[in-house]
């Protein structure tokens, strides 16, 4: 089964984790600029993450790498054909291992994760799927830590995350030298608080801190403001 976007295709049977709306909301929302030429994608999954940080890139320059890993051998293989059948497969990889493992002396513009975050939920009996599910070998503990030794000297990081997160988050950031960028705070409606956030560091301040809002829905319709924001990736927008 395969998953189409505008300009590529996921297959969607053996990774952990199938397309879900966290990480279309993370690579639809992420800021990419001109000078991200290296890109690194912990826990990839399928790849989605990936290719739309891609497709944003091309957009904007010629010549990038983006980088995808994971501990699951499944998700690595799917990961690896969305890469090749790509328009952008030139400048995709799909490695298996740990963020612990992806070592050496490469620096990255951007880091990009939908991580793992249900810590304390009922295990699933699928050991793939807890894998995936919890923050055992990727959270954002490990991917703060990670960040402050391996982002190039205007780099970033780019998580999403449940909204409770958010103060952990900024906290494990300082902890670890990073200065919090950006945070986007994610509504399902108006009138409900925020369920998710897209939260970005990086080593130095930018342009100061950017506190953003979007609501999805509507009176039981796609907002304007999601849909823009998704426009050049789902086909019903």
């Amino acid at each position: 089964m395969s998953f189409r976007f505008k300009q590529f295709s996921v297959r969607n049977d053996a990774a952990a984790l199938r397309v879900n709306t966290d990480a279309v909301l993370l690579g639809a929302a992420c800021t990419v600029l001109p000078a991200d030429g290296r890109v690194l994608d912990a826990g990839t999954g399928n790849g989605t993450v990936a290719l739309m940080v891609a497709q944003r890139l091309a957009a904007v320059r010629r010549g990038f790498q983006i980088r995808g890993i994971d501990i699951d051998p499944a998700s690595v293989r799917e990961a690896a054909a969305n890469f090749a059948d790509s328009p952008w497969a030139p400048c995709l990889s799909a490695d298996l291992c740990s963020l612990a493992e992806a070592s050496g002396d490469e620096t990255y513009d951007l880091i990009v994760s939908n991580p793992p975050y249900f810590e304390d939920s009922l295990r699933n009996p699928d050991a793939r799927k807890a894998a995936a599910r919890h923050a055992e070998e990727l959270s954002y503990k490990t991917l703060t830590a990670f960040a402050a030794d391996r982002l190039s000297p205007g780099g970033r990081l780019a998580l999403i995350l449940p909204a409770e997160q958010e103060a952990a988050l900024l906290q494990e950031a300082r902890f670890c030298g990073l200065v919090p960028q950006r945070v986007l705070r994610i509504r399902t409606t108006a009138a409900k608080p925020p369920k998710r956030i897209v939260a970005e560091c990086g080593r130095i301040a930018g342009e100061g801190f950017r506190e953003e809002e979007l609501v999805m829905q509507e009176k039981g319709r796609y907002t304007e403001a999601y849909t823009d924001l998704v426009r050049d990736f789902y086909l019903w927008a």
